[in-house]
Protein backbone atom coordinates (compact mmCIF):
# COMPACT_ATOMS: atom_id res chain seq x y z
CA UNK A 1 0.00 0.00 0.00
CA UNK A 2 1.38 3.57 -0.87
CA UNK A 3 1.25 6.12 1.20
CA UNK A 4 -0.40 9.71 0.21
CA UNK A 5 0.44 11.19 4.05
CA UNK A 6 2.49 14.34 3.50
CA UNK A 7 3.40 16.66 6.69
CA UNK A 8 6.63 18.97 7.46
CA UNK A 9 6.85 17.21 11.22
CA UNK A 10 10.33 15.42 11.29
CA UNK A 11 10.02 11.42 11.76
CA UNK A 12 10.97 10.48 15.60
CA UNK A 13 14.66 10.05 15.64
CA UNK A 14 16.07 6.91 16.21
CA UNK A 15 19.33 4.46 16.42
CA UNK A 16 21.03 4.15 12.31
CA UNK A 17 21.72 0.39 12.51
CA UNK A 18 22.65 -1.24 9.87
CA UNK A 19 22.16 -1.47 5.69
CA UNK A 20 18.97 -3.36 4.89
CA UNK A 21 18.70 -5.03 8.36
CA UNK A 22 18.63 -2.05 10.19
CA UNK A 23 18.39 -2.83 13.96
CA UNK A 24 17.37 -6.10 13.51
CA UNK A 25 20.94 -8.00 14.81
CA UNK A 26 20.97 -5.49 17.69
CA UNK A 27 16.86 -6.36 18.67
CA UNK A 28 17.52 -9.80 18.75
CA UNK A 29 20.45 -10.02 20.67
CA UNK A 30 18.93 -8.57 23.65
CA UNK A 31 14.96 -7.03 22.98
CA UNK A 32 14.76 -5.58 26.56
CA UNK A 33 17.64 -4.42 26.91
CA UNK A 34 18.17 -2.34 23.74
CA UNK A 35 14.15 -1.10 23.49
CA UNK A 36 14.61 0.19 26.60
CA UNK A 37 18.50 1.91 25.67
CA UNK A 38 16.47 3.19 22.30
CA UNK A 39 13.72 4.49 24.96
CA UNK A 40 16.06 6.57 26.97
CA UNK A 41 18.62 7.35 24.71
CA UNK A 42 15.75 9.02 22.05
CA UNK A 43 12.37 9.78 24.19
CA UNK A 44 8.90 8.92 23.75
CA UNK A 45 8.98 8.35 19.98
CA UNK A 46 11.52 6.79 18.49
CA UNK A 47 12.17 5.24 14.70
CA UNK A 48 13.05 1.63 14.27
CA UNK A 49 14.69 0.33 10.68
CA UNK A 50 14.51 -2.82 9.92
CA UNK A 51 13.14 -4.79 7.16
CA UNK A 52 10.37 -2.66 7.20
CA UNK A 53 10.29 0.60 9.65
CA UNK A 54 9.00 0.61 12.71
CA UNK A 55 8.57 3.17 16.00
CA UNK A 56 8.63 2.86 19.43
CA UNK A 57 6.14 4.90 21.53
CA UNK A 58 6.88 4.65 25.52
CA UNK A 59 4.41 7.83 26.25
CA UNK A 60 1.07 6.61 28.06
CA UNK A 61 -1.13 9.56 25.85
CA UNK A 62 0.69 7.72 22.60
CA UNK A 63 -0.61 4.50 23.60
CA UNK A 64 -3.75 5.63 23.84
CA UNK A 65 -4.10 7.13 20.80
CA UNK A 66 -2.35 2.79 19.34
CA UNK A 67 -5.02 1.11 21.39
CA UNK A 68 -8.07 3.56 21.90
CA UNK A 69 -8.64 6.82 20.05
CA UNK A 70 -6.22 5.71 16.41
CA UNK A 71 -7.13 1.89 16.69
CA UNK A 72 -9.61 1.75 13.74
CA UNK A 73 -6.08 2.65 11.60
CA UNK A 74 -4.16 -0.78 13.12
CA UNK A 75 -4.22 -4.44 12.64
CA UNK A 76 -2.96 -6.49 14.80
CA UNK A 77 1.02 -7.57 14.19
CA UNK A 78 2.82 -10.27 11.88
CA UNK A 79 4.19 -11.58 14.78
CA UNK A 80 0.88 -13.37 15.77
CA UNK A 81 1.21 -15.37 12.66
CA UNK A 82 3.35 -17.45 14.47
CA UNK A 83 0.63 -18.25 16.65
CA UNK A 84 -1.68 -18.74 14.10
CA UNK A 85 -1.68 -22.75 13.18
CA UNK A 86 -2.50 -23.04 17.09
CA UNK A 87 -5.04 -20.04 18.11
CA UNK A 88 -6.58 -20.22 14.60
CA UNK A 89 -9.26 -16.74 14.43
CA UNK A 90 -9.75 -16.72 17.80
CA UNK A 91 -10.13 -13.89 20.16
CA UNK A 92 -6.06 -12.48 20.24
CA UNK A 93 -6.06 -13.13 16.05
CA UNK A 94 -8.93 -12.13 14.67
CA UNK A 95 -10.00 -8.48 13.71
CA UNK A 96 -12.36 -6.75 12.49
CA UNK A 97 -16.46 -7.23 12.46
CA UNK A 98 -15.91 -10.64 13.24
CA UNK A 99 -13.57 -10.25 16.31
CA UNK A 100 -16.41 -7.44 17.80
CA UNK A 101 -19.25 -10.16 16.95
CA UNK A 102 -17.27 -12.87 18.79
CA UNK A 103 -16.15 -10.59 21.81
CA UNK A 104 -19.80 -9.39 22.31
CA UNK A 105 -21.28 -13.21 22.05
CA UNK A 106 -18.63 -14.57 24.63
CA UNK A 107 -18.66 -11.57 27.03
CA UNK A 108 -21.44 -13.23 29.30
CA UNK A 109 -19.07 -16.41 29.80
CA UNK A 110 -16.82 -14.00 31.54
CA UNK A 111 -19.04 -11.87 33.91
CA UNK A 112 -17.37 -11.72 37.40
CA UNK A 113 -20.25 -13.39 39.11
CA UNK A 114 -19.11 -16.55 36.67
CA UNK A 115 -15.40 -16.21 36.91
CA UNK A 116 -15.90 -16.67 40.62
CA UNK A 117 -17.45 -19.75 40.31
CA UNK A 118 -13.63 -21.09 39.30
CA UNK A 119 -11.90 -20.08 42.62
CA UNK A 120 -12.74 -23.08 44.15
CA UNK A 121 -11.35 -25.27 41.57
CA UNK A 122 -7.56 -22.93 41.75
CA UNK A 123 -7.59 -23.66 45.43
CA UNK A 124 -8.03 -27.02 45.30
CA UNK A 125 -5.97 -27.72 42.58
CA UNK A 126 -3.05 -25.58 44.20
CA UNK A 127 -3.33 -28.09 47.29
CA UNK A 128 -3.21 -30.44 45.29
CA UNK A 129 0.67 -29.09 44.05
CA UNK A 130 1.42 -28.64 47.84
CA UNK A 131 0.57 -32.00 48.84
CA UNK A 132 3.13 -33.73 46.51
CA UNK A 133 5.48 -31.24 47.93
CA UNK A 134 8.18 -32.16 51.01
CA UNK A 135 10.14 -30.40 53.25
CA UNK A 136 13.58 -29.15 52.32
CA UNK A 137 12.46 -30.88 48.47
CA UNK A 138 14.31 -28.55 45.85
CA UNK A 139 11.33 -27.72 42.55
CA UNK A 140 12.14 -26.32 39.57
CA UNK A 141 9.35 -23.27 40.43
CA UNK A 142 7.96 -22.53 36.81
CA UNK A 143 7.67 -26.05 35.91
CA UNK A 144 5.66 -26.34 39.39
CA UNK A 145 3.54 -22.96 38.02
CA UNK A 146 3.23 -23.95 34.41
CA UNK A 147 1.82 -27.29 35.11
CA UNK A 148 -0.22 -25.63 37.70
CA UNK A 149 -1.99 -23.37 35.48
CA UNK A 150 -2.52 -25.52 32.78
CA UNK A 151 -4.87 -28.11 35.31
CA UNK A 152 -6.63 -24.82 36.45
CA UNK A 153 -7.28 -23.77 32.42
CA UNK A 154 -7.94 -27.74 31.02
CA UNK A 155 -10.11 -28.15 34.77
CA UNK A 156 -12.29 -24.48 34.04
CA UNK A 157 -12.74 -24.58 30.20
CA UNK A 158 -13.32 -28.65 29.77
CA UNK A 159 -14.69 -30.04 32.94
CA UNK A 160 -13.58 -32.78 34.34
CA UNK A 161 -13.85 -35.17 31.20
CA UNK A 162 -10.00 -34.85 30.68
CA UNK A 163 -8.41 -36.08 33.38
CA UNK A 164 -6.77 -39.21 31.56
CA UNK A 165 -5.66 -36.48 28.75
CA UNK A 166 -3.30 -33.95 31.12
CA UNK A 167 -0.32 -35.45 29.78
CA UNK A 168 -1.31 -35.31 26.32
CA UNK A 169 -1.88 -31.70 26.85
CA UNK A 170 0.97 -31.24 28.73
CA UNK A 171 3.12 -32.84 26.30
CA UNK A 172 1.50 -30.43 23.13
CA UNK A 173 1.22 -27.27 25.07
CA UNK A 174 5.26 -27.43 26.09
CA UNK A 175 6.14 -28.13 22.89
CA UNK A 176 3.62 -25.34 21.04
CA UNK A 177 5.76 -23.14 23.95
CA UNK A 178 9.01 -24.03 22.71
CA UNK A 179 7.66 -22.98 19.18
CA UNK A 180 6.76 -19.87 19.91
CA UNK A 181 9.96 -18.92 21.91
CA UNK A 182 12.26 -20.57 19.51
CA UNK A 183 11.01 -18.46 16.13
CA UNK A 184 10.97 -14.95 18.47
CA UNK A 185 14.48 -15.73 19.67
CA UNK A 186 16.61 -16.16 16.52
CA UNK A 187 15.53 -13.66 13.46
CA UNK A 188 16.15 -16.14 10.79
CA UNK A 189 13.46 -18.19 12.29
CA UNK A 190 10.91 -15.95 12.81
CA UNK A 191 10.53 -15.00 8.95
CA UNK A 192 10.81 -19.14 8.45
CA UNK A 193 7.11 -20.15 7.14
CA UNK A 194 5.25 -22.77 9.33
CA UNK A 195 5.06 -24.96 6.41
CA UNK A 196 8.32 -25.46 5.52
CA UNK A 197 9.31 -29.11 7.09
CA UNK A 198 11.99 -28.58 9.50
CA UNK A 199 12.39 -30.85 12.52
CA UNK A 200 10.75 -28.13 14.89
CA UNK A 201 8.06 -27.47 12.61
CA UNK A 202 6.84 -30.70 12.24
CA UNK A 203 7.11 -31.07 16.11
CA UNK A 204 5.06 -27.95 16.21
CA UNK A 205 2.56 -29.67 13.77
CA UNK A 206 2.03 -32.77 15.39
CA UNK A 207 1.24 -31.05 18.94
CA UNK A 208 -1.47 -28.80 17.29
CA UNK A 209 -2.94 -32.31 15.53
CA UNK A 210 -2.83 -33.57 19.04
CA UNK A 211 -4.60 -30.48 20.20
CA UNK A 212 -7.15 -30.78 17.44
CA UNK A 213 -8.12 -34.39 18.12
CA UNK A 214 -8.96 -33.65 21.74
CA UNK A 215 -10.90 -30.57 21.77
CA UNK A 216 -12.61 -31.65 18.22
CA UNK A 217 -13.28 -34.84 20.48
CA UNK A 218 -14.68 -32.77 23.16
CA UNK A 219 -16.81 -30.34 21.12
CA UNK A 220 -18.41 -33.04 19.57
CA UNK A 221 -19.37 -34.91 22.81
CA UNK A 222 -20.80 -31.79 24.92
CA UNK A 223 -22.82 -31.35 21.45
CA UNK A 224 -24.38 -34.81 21.94
CA UNK A 225 -25.00 -34.24 25.21
CA UNK A 226 -25.84 -30.86 25.82
CA UNK A 227 -25.92 -30.78 29.40
CA UNK A 228 -24.48 -27.32 31.67
CA UNK A 229 -21.77 -28.49 33.16
CA UNK A 230 -20.71 -24.96 34.58
CA UNK A 231 -16.98 -25.17 32.00
CA UNK A 232 -16.19 -22.39 29.65
CA UNK A 233 -16.73 -24.94 26.80
CA UNK A 234 -20.70 -25.75 28.09
CA UNK A 235 -21.36 -21.88 28.35
CA UNK A 236 -19.80 -21.30 24.83
CA UNK A 237 -22.04 -23.83 23.32
CA UNK A 238 -25.08 -22.22 25.16
CA UNK A 239 -24.24 -18.09 24.01
CA UNK A 240 -25.94 -16.93 20.76
CA UNK A 241 -25.63 -13.81 19.14
CA UNK A 242 -29.00 -11.13 18.07
CA UNK A 243 -29.57 -13.52 15.24
CA UNK A 244 -29.62 -16.61 17.24
CA UNK A 245 -26.51 -18.33 15.93
CA UNK A 246 -24.61 -19.58 17.88
CA UNK A 247 -20.73 -20.70 16.88
CA UNK A 248 -19.20 -23.43 14.48
CA UNK A 249 -17.60 -25.61 15.80
CA UNK A 250 -13.73 -24.14 14.30
CA UNK A 251 -14.69 -21.35 15.94
CA UNK A 252 -15.57 -22.92 19.49
CA UNK A 253 -12.18 -25.02 19.14
CA UNK A 254 -10.11 -21.58 18.10
CA UNK A 255 -11.58 -19.66 21.48
CA UNK A 256 -10.91 -22.70 23.86
CA UNK A 257 -7.43 -23.18 21.92
CA UNK A 258 -6.93 -19.32 22.52
CA UNK A 259 -8.22 -19.44 26.63
CA UNK A 260 -6.12 -22.39 27.07
CA UNK A 261 -2.94 -21.15 25.94
CA UNK A 262 -2.88 -18.06 27.41
CA UNK A 263 -4.93 -18.12 29.67
CA UNK A 264 -2.32 -20.07 31.80
CA UNK A 265 0.88 -19.15 30.41
CA UNK A 266 0.69 -15.41 31.24
CA UNK A 267 -0.82 -16.80 35.07
CA UNK A 268 2.06 -19.03 35.69
CA UNK A 269 4.37 -16.49 34.68
CA UNK A 270 2.99 -13.71 36.53
CA UNK A 271 3.09 -16.07 39.68
CA UNK A 272 6.92 -17.49 38.86
CA UNK A 273 7.73 -13.79 39.51
CA UNK A 274 5.81 -13.01 42.18
CA UNK A 275 7.20 -15.98 43.98
CA UNK A 276 10.46 -15.42 43.23
CA UNK A 277 10.52 -11.69 43.96
CA UNK A 278 9.32 -12.75 47.52
CA UNK A 279 12.03 -14.91 48.04
CA UNK A 280 14.29 -12.01 47.28
CA UNK A 281 12.40 -9.69 49.58
CA UNK A 282 11.99 -10.98 53.21
CA UNK A 283 10.11 -8.22 54.34
CA UNK A 284 7.46 -8.42 52.04
CA UNK A 285 6.75 -11.79 52.40
CA UNK A 286 6.78 -10.94 56.25
CA UNK A 287 3.79 -8.27 55.45
CA UNK A 288 2.12 -10.75 53.37
CA UNK A 289 2.45 -13.17 55.62
CA UNK A 290 0.99 -11.07 58.13
CA UNK A 291 -2.04 -9.81 55.81
CA UNK A 292 -3.00 -14.10 55.67
CA UNK A 293 -2.70 -14.47 58.96
CA UNK A 294 -5.09 -11.63 59.62
CA UNK A 295 -7.65 -12.76 57.28
CA UNK A 296 -7.73 -15.99 57.44
CA UNK A 297 -6.01 -17.48 60.41
CA UNK A 298 -5.10 -21.40 59.76
CA UNK A 299 -7.66 -21.74 57.47
CA UNK A 300 -6.98 -21.87 53.97
CA UNK A 301 -8.32 -19.21 51.41
CA UNK A 302 -11.66 -18.71 49.33
CA UNK A 303 -13.05 -16.52 46.92
CA UNK A 304 -14.97 -14.35 49.62
CA UNK A 305 -12.02 -13.29 50.72
CA UNK A 306 -10.83 -11.68 47.78
CA UNK A 307 -11.52 -8.10 48.74
CA UNK A 308 -9.63 -8.71 52.21
CA UNK A 309 -6.41 -9.66 50.69
CA UNK A 310 -5.19 -6.20 49.70
CA UNK A 311 -1.66 -6.67 50.07
CA UNK A 312 -1.46 -10.04 48.21
CA UNK A 313 -3.55 -8.19 45.49
CA UNK A 314 -0.83 -5.61 45.53
CA UNK A 315 2.33 -8.33 45.35
CA UNK A 316 0.35 -9.84 41.98
CA UNK A 317 0.06 -6.21 40.64
CA UNK A 318 4.00 -5.08 41.30
CA UNK A 319 5.09 -8.63 40.04
CA UNK A 320 3.09 -7.70 36.61
CA UNK A 321 4.75 -4.17 36.74
CA UNK A 322 8.06 -5.04 36.91
CA UNK A 323 7.84 -8.51 34.80
CA UNK A 324 4.70 -8.06 32.69
CA UNK A 325 4.11 -11.43 30.95
CA UNK A 326 3.15 -9.55 28.09
CA UNK A 327 5.70 -7.47 27.76
CA UNK A 328 5.41 -5.30 24.14
CA UNK A 329 2.72 -5.55 21.94
CA UNK A 330 2.89 -4.73 18.41
CA UNK A 331 0.74 -3.19 15.15
CA UNK A 332 0.44 -2.86 11.50
CA UNK A 333 -0.49 0.81 9.80
CA UNK A 334 -3.04 -0.06 7.80
CA UNK A 335 -3.62 3.05 6.64
CA UNK A 336 -2.15 6.96 7.37
CA UNK A 337 -2.46 8.74 10.85
CA UNK A 338 -0.70 10.31 13.75
CA UNK A 339 0.48 9.20 16.86
CA UNK A 340 2.40 11.19 19.00
CA UNK A 341 2.35 14.29 16.75
CA UNK A 342 4.34 12.08 13.90
CA UNK A 343 3.14 11.48 10.93
CA UNK A 344 2.87 7.08 10.62
CA UNK A 345 2.38 5.66 7.31
CA UNK A 346 0.70 2.85 6.08
CA UNK A 347 2.80 0.20 5.54
CA UNK A 348 4.46 0.64 9.51
CA UNK A 349 4.49 -1.00 12.15
CA UNK A 350 4.30 0.72 15.93
CA UNK A 351 5.47 -1.08 19.05
CA UNK A 352 4.76 -0.50 22.65
CA UNK A 353 6.30 -2.09 25.56
CA UNK A 354 4.71 -2.39 29.13
CA UNK A 355 8.14 -3.51 30.48
CA UNK A 356 9.63 0.03 29.64
CA UNK A 357 6.39 2.13 30.56
CA UNK A 358 6.26 0.32 33.98
CA UNK A 359 9.79 1.07 34.99
CA UNK A 360 9.61 4.84 33.63
CA UNK A 361 10.33 6.85 36.77
CA UNK A 362 7.97 9.45 36.12
CA UNK A 363 4.89 7.53 36.38
CA UNK A 364 6.58 5.12 39.55
CA UNK A 365 8.89 6.21 42.11
CA UNK A 366 11.89 4.13 42.60
CA UNK A 367 10.31 2.23 39.48
CA UNK A 368 13.10 -0.83 39.84
CA UNK A 369 12.05 -1.74 43.35
CA UNK A 370 9.67 -4.12 44.19
CA UNK A 371 7.10 -1.87 46.22
CA UNK A 372 3.31 -3.49 46.85
CA UNK A 373 2.92 -0.87 48.84
CA UNK A 374 2.89 1.87 46.31
CA UNK A 375 -0.40 0.03 45.09
CA UNK A 376 -2.60 1.74 48.59
CA UNK A 377 -4.54 4.68 48.24
CA UNK A 378 -5.77 3.72 44.82
CA UNK A 379 -2.50 4.55 43.02
CA UNK A 380 -4.24 3.05 39.53
CA UNK A 381 -6.63 5.85 39.33
CA UNK A 382 -4.19 8.61 39.70
CA UNK A 383 -1.94 7.14 36.93
CA UNK A 384 -1.85 7.90 33.61
CA UNK A 385 -4.61 5.55 32.05
CA UNK A 386 -1.81 3.58 29.76
CA UNK A 387 0.95 3.58 32.59
CA UNK A 388 0.46 0.75 34.02
CA UNK A 389 -1.55 -2.01 31.31
CA UNK A 390 -0.65 -5.26 31.83
CA UNK A 391 -3.82 -6.47 30.13
CA UNK A 392 -3.57 -4.33 27.13
CA UNK A 393 -6.23 -1.83 26.87
CA UNK A 394 -8.88 -0.64 24.94
CA UNK A 395 -11.66 -2.68 23.48
CA UNK A 396 -9.08 -5.17 23.03
CA UNK A 397 -8.40 -5.03 26.65
CA UNK A 398 -7.60 -8.88 27.99
CA UNK A 399 -11.44 -10.78 28.18
CA UNK A 400 -9.55 -13.08 30.84
CA UNK A 401 -8.35 -10.48 33.09
CA UNK A 402 -10.78 -11.09 36.22
CA UNK A 403 -10.30 -14.84 35.76
CA UNK A 404 -6.34 -14.40 35.41
CA UNK A 405 -6.11 -11.97 38.64
CA UNK A 406 -8.33 -14.24 40.78
CA UNK A 407 -6.28 -16.90 40.28
CA UNK A 408 -3.02 -15.42 40.52
CA UNK A 409 -4.09 -13.67 44.23
CA UNK A 410 -5.42 -17.10 45.67
CA UNK A 411 -2.96 -19.29 44.34
CA UNK A 412 0.07 -17.15 46.15
CA UNK A 413 -2.34 -16.54 49.13
CA UNK A 414 -2.66 -20.84 49.15
CA UNK A 415 1.31 -21.34 48.54
CA UNK A 416 2.53 -18.75 50.96
CA UNK A 417 0.59 -19.55 53.82
CA UNK A 418 2.01 -23.40 53.44
CA UNK A 419 5.66 -22.63 52.27
CA UNK A 420 8.85 -20.14 52.16
CA UNK A 421 10.69 -20.41 48.75
CA UNK A 422 14.18 -20.16 49.42
CA UNK A 423 16.38 -19.81 45.96
CA UNK A 424 19.12 -21.76 45.53
CA UNK A 425 22.21 -19.56 45.63
CA UNK A 426 24.27 -18.65 42.34
CA UNK A 427 21.32 -18.59 40.56
CA UNK A 428 21.15 -15.70 37.54
CA UNK A 429 17.82 -14.45 37.63
CA UNK A 430 17.13 -12.58 34.27
CA UNK A 431 14.28 -12.17 32.30
CA UNK A 432 14.18 -13.46 28.63
CA UNK A 433 12.04 -11.66 26.44
CA UNK A 434 10.53 -14.55 24.31
CA UNK A 435 6.64 -14.63 23.48
CA UNK A 436 6.13 -13.89 26.54
CA UNK A 437 8.35 -12.32 29.29
CA UNK A 438 9.77 -15.76 31.53
CA UNK A 439 13.40 -16.19 33.43
CA UNK A 440 16.08 -17.03 30.95
CA UNK A 441 16.74 -20.11 33.00
CA UNK A 442 15.11 -22.24 35.45
CA UNK A 443 14.75 -21.15 38.70
CA UNK A 444 15.35 -23.94 41.13
CA UNK A 445 13.57 -22.81 44.68
CA UNK A 446 13.98 -25.30 48.01
CA UNK A 447 10.84 -25.77 49.85
CA UNK A 448 10.56 -25.06 53.60
CA UNK A 449 7.37 -25.66 55.48
CA UNK A 450 5.51 -23.37 57.69
CA UNK A 451 5.11 -24.14 61.21
CA UNK A 452 1.67 -23.95 62.31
Amino acid sequence: MTSQLLSPNPAPPGPKGHPFVGVLPEYSRDPLGFLTQWAREYGDAVTLYGFRKAYLFSHPDAIEEILVTQQSHMRKDRLLGIVGKVLGNGLVVSEGDFWRRQRHLMQPAFHRERITAYGNLMIEQTQTLTASWQNGEIRNLGQDMMALTLKVATQAFFGTDVPMAMHEIEQAMLRVQQQFDLRTRHMLLYLLPDPIPTPNNLRYRRAVQDLDRLVYRLIEQRRNDPVERGDLLSILLTLRDEAGEGMSNQQLRDEVMTFLLAGHETTALTLTWALTLLSQHPDVETTLLSELKTVLGERPPTPADLPQLQYTDWAIREAMRLYPPIWAMGRYVASDCEIGGYPIAAGSNVVISQYIVHRDPRWFDEPTRFKPERWANDLAKHLPPFAYFPFGGGSRVCIGKAFAMMEAVLVLATLMQQFHLELLPGQEIVPWAAFTLRPKQEIKVRLQRRLA
